[in-house]
């Protein structure tokens, strides 16, 4: 009951109202002034058409400015996976073409050795700490045997100390229990480099009365059976004479960038045993 009544009354205003704003339009074509009913219902009615409209334009605003944002967001979300797939296909060409430059590299180098070669991948370093070495990833498969010599574009790196079937350890020059018998490019002095840290060798075994001077480069010297005559080692820092020694305190700085290693090397070597067949023949 409370419902019908309610709603009578709602169509009666609704009707008032109407028959209110009838007159006021009729009236208006009439008169240019309100006379004293017209005006109190303009004071009365004006302040809710003017709440009503106020809402209508607030709410339009938020409508529109709601779907507009959430299209912006939208776009602005699909412009940014775009920039992210472009950076990503940036960045894999720049690795594609650094490594292209590095194989060039190794490639020039790989012409200059007139002996058979294997290229690898370096997959992993040394994880115990205790030696300087890193793993490559070809092994006796690929025909690697102990004591082969590895090198990159720049010089000598090491020389395979383990190895498996599709795997192999190379200890690196810098290690401390690593030599290599060497040269002085210039004066042809010999020494033996030797590992001393991670960016520094030492040449050992240089007479005091040698001359050497720093930048002398420092080549292997063929001896020792593992390394071919004439490889890059490194360059002379420091050449110090020590009172009472018989030796000079020498330092050396490695060709190779040993934080930057990624492809080598691995000079092969022929069969001994099938050397001694040919010979005993």
């Amino acid at each position: 009951m409370k419902s019908i009544r309610w709603y009578r009354k709602f169509w009666i205003w609704a009707i008032l109202v109407g028959v209110v704003l009838f007159l006021l339009s009729s009236n208006s074509r009439q008169s240019p002034f309100w006379n004293l009913a017209e005006q109190l219902i303009v004071e009365v009615t004006a302040p809710f058409q003017k709440l009503i409209q106020r809402t209508i334009n607030t709410t339009q605003r938020i409508w529109l400015g709601y779907f507009y944002l959430v299209n912006l967001r939208e776009e602005n979300l699909e412009l940014r996976g775009e920039n992210d797939a472009l950076m990503m296909e940036n960045a894999r060409y720049r690795e594609m073409l650094a490594t292209h430059e590095r194989l060039k590299k190794l490639l020039q180098f790989k012409q200059t050795i007139n002996r058979p070669v294997v290229a690898a991948q370096v997959v992993g370093r040394d994880p115990s700490g205790w030696f300087k070495s890193v793993i490559i990833d070809k092994g006796i498969r690929a025909g690697i045997k102990l004591n082969m010599p590895v090198v990159n574009a720049f010089g000598v790196v090491g020389r395979v100390v383990s190895v498996s079937p599709h795997y192999a350890k190379v200890l690196l020059i810098i290690d401390q229990n690593s030599a290599v018998d060497c040269l002085i490019q210039r004066s042809r002095d010999r020494g033996m480099v030797k590992g001393l840290s991670n960016e520094v060798c030492k040449l050992d075994y240089v007479v005091e009365t040698s001359d050497v001077l720093v930048n002398d480069v420092v080549v292997t010297s063929g001896l020792g059976g593992v390394f071919p005559k004439g490889l890059p080692v490194g360059k002379i820092i420091r050449a110090k004479k020590i009172s009472g020694e018989l030796f000079k305190d020498i330092e050396v700085v490695p060709t190779v960038d040993f934080s930057k290693l990624e492809e080598v090397l691995v000079i092969l070597k022929e069969d001994e045993s099938s050397n001694l067949h040919i010979e005993s023949r």
